[in-house]
């Protein structure tokens, strides 16, 4: 698969773009940059790519719309189970899955924590992430991590324990990132253009620290 159209920067702090499971097509991605919107973060596959992830030809038309993109993998049903067998396969797929839809080394690449099962103990949830973290950063992407709702760990464990550096907060309440925070906040919820989208704001984090997106130089 031919690379994606883009060079791979820094989001300044302050910037408004939206994540979403519905694919774009280029007239809707530009309806969204003109509304204001300035990046995007599509779905790839747990497994083999569906017809409702990511491809390289949806990728290329978000960018030539002018926004820029990153891509997080889907999660597991809520009550899953993680360890580190998983996390190295989840982890390969989700870089594998970037790479056939054309994103460069260095982007971010995010992982979705969350709907654990109350079974799974902390050790199993860093045992999963970090696994994961190897597995993506083999391929030269910066490993990416969502905290949603029930992901086990509390702030010291998701800064001390995990070998993350990019933090993505969610809609639910969830622990603050010891010292370094988040770079990324979900801030709500609803549906532009006809599209059923998160909203989420950049910002630098207490490390100096910013998440890494694909974006077409103008």
């Amino acid at each position: 698969m031919s690379t994606l159209i883009g060079v791979v920067q820094s989001a300044p702090s302050g910037r408004v773009g939206f994540d979403t499971d519905t694919k774009l097509d280029l007239a809707t991605a530009k309806l969204f940059r003109q509304s204001g919107y300035d990046f995007c973060l599509r779905y790839v596959s747990l497994g083999s790519e569906s017809s409702y992830d990511l491809d390289h030809d949806e990728a290329q038309a978000i960018l030539d719309a002018g926004l820029a993109l990153m891509p997080v993998q889907h999660v597991r049903y809520a009550g899953w189970l993680p360890d580190a067998t998983l996390g190295t396969q989840t982890g390969q797929t989700a870089a594998n899955n970037a790479i056939q839809v054309g994103f460069p080394p260095k982007v971010n690449v995010w992982l979705d924590l969350e709907g654990i099962s109350s079974s799974a103990t902390a050790q199993n949830v860093i045992a999963y992430c970090n696994s994961w973290y190897d597995a993506v950063a083999q391929t030269g992407y910066l490993p990416g991590l969502y905290v949603g709702a029930n992901s086990i760990l509390d702030s010291q464990q998701l800064y001390s324990a995990l070998k993350f550096q990019h933090y993505w907060h969610s809609l639910s309440i969830v622990p603050n990132v010891a010292v370094r925070g988040y770079q990324m906040i979900q801030s709500d919820g609803g549906t532009v253009h006809g599209v059923g989208i998160d909203k989420n704001i950049t910002q630098t984090d207490t490390e100096h620290s910013q998440i890494q997106w694909l974006i077409q130089q103008t």
